[in-house]
């Protein structure tokens, strides 16, 4: 009989290069996925890792994608340093979207140069406002953080719907679900030719450096370190676990809120229904493919945003059904997991007898 046991000492070195091992378990089952649909795995690879960044314009595309994926990311990783398991980086994505895009709204078409500052600022503090939800509910009342922030995605989702069709919505688009195009102050500049790259991207280099001086410099990242790896040494030293936690979620928020308005202040230009198609959700798998660190993790958002642009490409091209960017970050996720259960576990085999768990002592009756 087969059974996990923990390890004693899970190698270092391992962890470090199960990312690695993940991205060629993905690879290699993406060529027999490939090779039993008929298609060639040599075109298919082409298609998906090398065709979207050959040109100039999809080196852009890559890193506008990556600026979402990367920003979200970072938050996410300092939160799960701290075992504070924030799942609705979507939701606070949303939100820092619709803060934002209100200022920009409300500026309209004028050219102060108050406009882009304010709407970074502004959705900075909404995806924190919406993060403080959580904070709040875990630290007064001993919520899940993980059901509450995966439920508080969908609120924001309908949030913005109801505005998009509501009172927002541009009374010149043709009825479409979307709020008027923002003016050029409050659009964000092109830093590349002949790309949609935006300042985002340096925002969010920015931020990872930051992210790195925090948890690897400050005694506020110690401590929320300490709280994830020896909860009870972090209470014994007398660490607070509700700073940790507000701490983590409102980064978290922060981050999640500057990258959607990054993205309607960038390529789309305007509030519409649908600002993300999920970089919240796959922030989570960029975060732990990055090992929680900030360098890794800019790793992490290249790979997923190559993803995604493979993914399209593979449509196009291939026509492939478009499950096949979720299917390949699926199975990324997979095989990470997989390589942290045996990083930490090992198989052991053990007799029948030394499995079975032990029968209990019948109590002996009283005498009469």
């Amino acid at each position: 009989m087969l059974r996990l046991e923990r390890r004693a000492t899970p190698s270092a070195i391992m962890g470090f290069v199960s990312p690695l091992l993940a991205a060629l378990g993905m690879l290699v089952t993406g060529f027999l996925l490939f090779r039993a649909l008929g298609k060639d795995p040599v075109e298919a690879f082409y298609l998906f890792f090398i065709k979207p960044v050959s040109t100039t314009y999809g080196f852009g595309e890559l890193l506008l994608k990556t600026t979402p994926l990367l920003l979200c990311g970072l938050g996410l990783a300092l939160g799960f340093r701290a075992n504070v398991w924030n799942i609705g980086a979507e939701g606070q994505l949303t939100m820092g979207a619709i803060a934002g895009g209100g200022v920009a709204l409300w500026f309209g078409d004028s050219d102060s140069s108050f406009a882009m500052p304010l709407m970074l600022l502004a959705g900075m503090v909404g995806g924190m406002a919406w993060a403080a939800i959580p904070a709040f509910l875990r630290t007064r009342f001993n919520t899940n953080e993980i059901l509450v922030t995966l439920m508080l995605v969908y609120i924001a989702q309908l949030l913005l719907s109801w505005l998009v069709h509501g009172p927002w919505r541009d009374p010149q688009g043709q009825n479409y679900p979307q709020s008027q195009g923002f003016g050029d102050a409050e659009t964000m500049s092109v830093i590349i030719n002949g790309t949609r790259v935006t300042w985002g991207i340096v925002y969010a280099l920015v931020l990872a450096a930051a992210a790195w001086v925090f948890a690897q410099k400050t005694f506020a990242g110690f401590r929320m370190q300490v709280a994830g790896l020896a909860p009870a040494a972090a209470a014994y030293a007398g660490f607070s676990e509700k700073r940790n936690i507000w701490v983590a979620l409102l980064l978290c928020g922060a981050f999640a809120g500057l990258a959607g308005i990054c993205e309607v202040a960038g390529p789309i230009g305007r509030l519409q229904q649908q600002i993300s198609p999920g970089y919240g959700f796959a922030a989570i798998i960029v975060a732990w493919i990055g090992r929680l660190h900030p360098i890794g993790v800019v790793c992490g958002a290249l790979l997923m945003s190559l993803l995604y642009l493979g993914g399209e490409s593979a449509q196009m091209g291939m026509g492939m059904p478009s499950a096949i960017t979720g299917m390949f970050q699926g199975l990324l996720l997979f095989y990470l997991l997989a390589a942290d259960l045996f990083i930490t576990f090992r198989i052991r085999r053990v007799a029948e007898a030394e499995a079975a768990p032990a029968k209990p002592v019948a109590p002996l009756e009283n005498a009469a």
